[in-house]
């Protein structure tokens, strides 16, 4: 018989400003949980309404050593970076960064939100490189929401956008340095399903909407919460009948890199040294500005 995941912990994700002072949701890095290898931090921004000229975003600054994961739901975000690249993700796309050996980058809400106002919702998650990766060229990936491939179960009430992995028999398009599933599902109320694992894989579940239902206790996960999950080879996911409204979640998994980790601020590395030459690097402007 496969062995279903059981939850583990259940954090309630914090909360705290970033970039130019915009408030997010962080599950991890916290006190109880420095990160979910190959997972370095998730952040949720949002959901806010900003007005004509309050719209905030993050203004220039450096990476090295990992990749950044920008995900919308709502609103609009410009990208730029030192590479010379300019994209503007709209709601539903994704932006696969890879800092690698380093870059410069922004992402603050598009001309029109700042000034007009809108909704803004998304995450930013980091995931690390392995030590024999971490110095590769800066390059990223834009995924259009309309070239995210999507499943669901086979009475519907189950979908899933497959951003990396693989569900319901669909695989994603991305390109990723270690093995990783990350994925937006959504349970409609009586909805049931179950997703294999590797089990070497670490997995965890954040809710950002609704309750959902995880492994063969059903416990039960609510928005603004991480689930960890222990050993296994599937997770077992549902939704009661009762529910008003769908549950949806991130569901993060991937095989450990099992490296040492040394960080600061924007900066992953392995050792602190290479973390003060990250410093030393980037203050003498060998991870390049952004040329506007």
């Amino acid at each position: 018989m496969v062995q279903s995941r059981e939850v583990l912990q259940t954090i309630t994700a914090h909360q705290q400003r970033e970039g130019a002072g915009f408030l997010v949701r962080r599950p991890f890095p916290t006190n109880g949980l420095d990160h979910v290898d190959p997972f370095l931090m998730l952040d949720e921004v949002g959901p806010v309404k900003y007005g004509p000229g309050e719209a905030i975003g993050a203004p220039d600054h450096p990476h090295r050593g990992f990749e950044t994961v920008s995900y919308i739901l709502q609103g609009e975000k410009l990208h730029e970076d030192s590479d010379g690249h300019a994209q503007l993700l709209q709601a539903g796309d994704v932006q696969w960064m890879t800092a690698g050996s380093g870059i410069v980058h922004s992402e603050m809400p598009s001309e029109r939100i700042q000034h007009e106002g809108g909704w803004a919702h998304g995450f930013q998650i980091w995931v690390n490189l392995p030590k024999k990766d971490k110095w590769v060229a800066p390059h990223y990936q834009h995924l259009p929401a309309g070239d995210i491939p999507s499943a669901s179960s086979k009475d519907g009430l189950v979908t899933v956008k497959v951003i990396a992995g693989e569900a319901f028999g669909v695989a994603a398009s991305i390109n990723t340095y270690t093995p990783i599933i990350l994925q937006d599902w959504s349970v409609a109320p009586g909805g049931y399903a179950t997703q294999p694992l590797d089990p070497r894989y670490q997995a965890s579940i954040y809710v950002f909407d609704g309750e959902v239902n995880l492994g063969p206790s059903r416990a039960v996960v609510r928005a603004g919460q991480l689930a960890r999950f222990g050993d296994g080879a599937k997770i077992e996911i549902s939704a009661m009948p009762a529910h008003s409204t769908n549950a949806r979640f991130l569901l993060l998994a991937g095989l450990p890199l099992g490296e040492e980790i040394s960080r600061y601020g924007p900066f992953v590395m392995n050792t602190q040294q290479e973390i003060a030459d990250a410093v030393d690097d980037y203050k003498g402007g060998k991870m390049g500005v952004i040329e506007r």
